[in-house]
């Protein structure tokens, strides 16, 4: 049987110790600013992994969708904070943006049944 969190992120493991051992400075800059954009600060992490969550969504990047889908159940974020959160980002991305809702939400389903 399939485990797409466990596929998710064994292939997002993967690709990056590819790309940071090509050692470009300008993408390991950009990789330690997104983690230490994401660490605890005057927003404590869940919210800045909600805030992660919109933008991903605006964007239309499952990629970062799943992402911040992921790092926030571990946050502690509940399913309704998750679609409240979620009806943001489809209010300011607009229609466009419900196929990536249809599959954050498909997402958010696997990690309730497979991280508890």
């Amino acid at each position: 049987m399939s485990n797409p969190i466990k596929e998710f992120n064994d292939y997002r493991s993967k690709m990056n110790e590819k790309i940071l051992a090509d050692n470009n400075k300008i993408v390991k800059r950009i990789f330690n600013l997104d983690t230490n954009a994401f660490a605890e600060g005057a927003l404590d992490v869940k919210t800045k992994e909600l805030l992660g969550l919109v933008a991903s969504t605006v964007l239309r990047c499952d990629d970062c969708v799943k992402y911040h889908l992921e790092t926030a159940y571990k946050e502690g974020v509940t399913t309704e904070e998750m679609m409240e959160t979620m009806s943001i980002a489809t209010l300011i991305g607009g229609t466009i943006v419900i196929p990536h809702l249809r599959k954050a939400r498909e997402f958010w389903q696997e990690l309730e049944d497979n991280l508890q």
